[in-house]
């Protein structure tokens, strides 16, 4: 079934079933009368050669230089092939063909005056994963995402470089050749695209890369606060922990939403659990330390950020956020700001901090777990210490991914360099807090991996009790790809093997058969 785009209804699980299913895409019926309607009107204030923004005047600082009609493709050209200025590694194809989603979808509103056969080029790439070439680097995210943006277009005319990418969700899709994308239309019996009036400037302006990133990353990061959850629960149990600070009693008087789904996740994950009873009958500890006792609040305070900034996501992925705006009911145009990065620039910052503390607690949980002084478990969780070092590496690893999150958790948002002779003063950085923001969500799977590799070798110790119904389908799940540590071994195969469970979820998955998690 084809995702069918409207400008107004694109969803988070929308976009996720686009990845993982390949969906093809299409215009609806409604979507197409508004782009042609907005259109229409383009042409006829060219044809009256009215005095319009990117339509018939030069760029920023060269706003006020008149472009006369028989040079409309050629600026359209020029300001494509000029500011494609990116650099640094190229973007993964799966933010990319975001990208291109979103900006179908921004301009499928009906006020960018694009013309309808220019948009279903670009619907024909991705129909046919045809994935340009984009360097991350190079936007300021005000005037949107120009160089990234620029690059994509750059393929549209025939100018630039794609991939040919069927799973764009697969990380080895960075290893995809390389090609131009004259060979790839040629290859598909496409039809090049040139620019019309007003194009070039409609399909660069907007907040589409960082929106890609930050799409991709809410998507990922509702599953990774579950898993984070799970991770959480079966360190409590390595530890012997107890689930009184979990009662939904004192979670009620402090009644934030994601506190209280922490709790209750909680509480079902180690339901049944026989380490959990064993507790009760010789463990003289009143309280455990705030990484165990605190798990609801400090969780929980992330798990309201995920949510919040996922709502203004979706807010951006359901917006015209291109320059000047035509507004064909009022046969009228408008030039505004609606290009400006601030909202996801202060909104990927955010959610850098929140997921930032995700791993910076769970790292203080495998620390715990592998110090025999406060585990009451073998020291670095060997039998054989000093022959074998065990798990002590596992927590140094953890330990430089979250000091490495704490550097880039730095909001990029505060930070503003004029550009275009200072006509664009205040930028937002809104694509740098995105790169960020997905680094420190790598970063944060990667230590809740380690704490899962951690916590399921420490429940080794505490046998033959067992875990509770959702501790008990991790242990086992993670038990069916990494035995025991029995003597010490190849650890990064560990961590890599468990690292793919959580980002393709199929440890959330399996733990979700047997319990529901909020």
């Amino acid at each position: 079934m084809k995702l069918i785009l409207d400008g107004k209804s694109l969803t988070l699980q929308k976009i996720e079933k686009f990845i993982s299913e390949n969906q093809k895409v299409a215009l609806s019926s409604q979507a197409v009368k508004k782009i042609n309607r907005s259109r229409a009107l383009v042409e006829k204030w060219i044809k009256e050669e009215k005095v319009i923004y990117g339509v018939t005047t030069g760029f920023g600082e060269f706003a006020n230089v008149k472009i006369s009609n028989a040079d409309t493709e050629t600026l359209q050209r020029n300001l494509i092939i000029s500011h494609s200025t990116g650099v640094g590694e190229n973007l993964p194809p799966l933010i990319v063909k975001i990208m291109m989603l979103l900006r179908v979808n921004a301009l499928a509103s009906g006020f960018s005056g694009i013309r309808l056969r220019t948009l279903e080029h670009l619907i024909e790439m991705i129909n046919n994963n045809i994935v340009p070439v984009i360097p991350s680097q190079g936007s300021v995210g005000s005037s949107g995402d120009l160089a990234p943006l620029s690059h994509l277009v750059l393929a549209m005319i025939g100018e630039g470089e794609v991939q040919i990418v069927k799973n764009a969700a697969a990380e080895e899709t960075s290893h995809t050749r390389i090609i131009s994308s004259r060979s790839a239309f040629k290859k598909f019996k496409m039809q090049g695209i040139t620019l019309g009036a007003k194009e070039g400037l409609a399909l660069i302006n907007g907040t589409q890369m960082m929106t890609a990133f930050a799409s991709w990353i809410c998507i990922q990061s509702k599953k990774l606060i579950k898993t984070s959850d799970i991770s959480a629960a079966m360190s409590h149990e390595a530890l012997r922990g107890t689930d009184k600070a979990f009662d939904p009693r004192l979670h009620n008087l402090r009644p934030y939403n994601g506190q209280r789904t922490t709790a209750k996740n909680l509480l079902s994950l180690l339901k049944n659990s026989q380490i959990r009873n064993s507790h009760l009958v010789n463990d003289p500890r009143v309280q455990d330390s705030y990484s165990i006792r605190c798990i609801p609040q400090i969780h929980g305070a992330s798990r309201d950020t995920i949510d919040y900034v996922s709502s203004l996501v979706e807010i951006e992925i359901n917006s015209v956020n291109d320059n000047p705006l035509i507004f064909p009911d009022e046969a009228d145009h408008l030039e505004g700001g609606n290009f400006h990065g601030q909202p996801m620039a202060l909104a990927m910052d955010f959610m850098g901090i929140a997921l930032s503390e995700l791993a910076n607690v769970s790292e203080r949980r495998i620390e715990r777990m592998v110090n025999g002084s406060l585990s009451q478990l073998p020291r670095f969780l060997t039998r054989k210490g000093g022959l074998n070092s065990g798990l002590m590496i596992a927590q140094y690893t953890a330990a430089s991914l979250v000091s490495e999150n704490k550097v880039l958790a730095h909001p990029a948002s505060v930070d503003s360099i004029p550009t275009s002779a200072n006509q664009e003063d205040h930028n937002s950085m809104g694509s740098i807090a995105a790169r960020k923001c997905f680094s420190i969500l790598k970063n944060t799977q990667t230590v809740i991996a380690i704490e899962l590799l951690t916590a399921a070798q420490g429940v080794e110790f505490l046998k033959p009790l067992k875990c509770g119904v959702g501790t008990g389908t991790a242990y086992y799940t993670i038990r069916k790809n990494v035995p025991p540590l029995m003597n010490d071994r190849i650890i990064y195969k560990d961590i890599q093997k468990i690292l793919k469970m959580v980002k393709e979820n199929r440890l959330l998955n399996a733990v979700e058969k047997k319990v529901k998690l909020s």
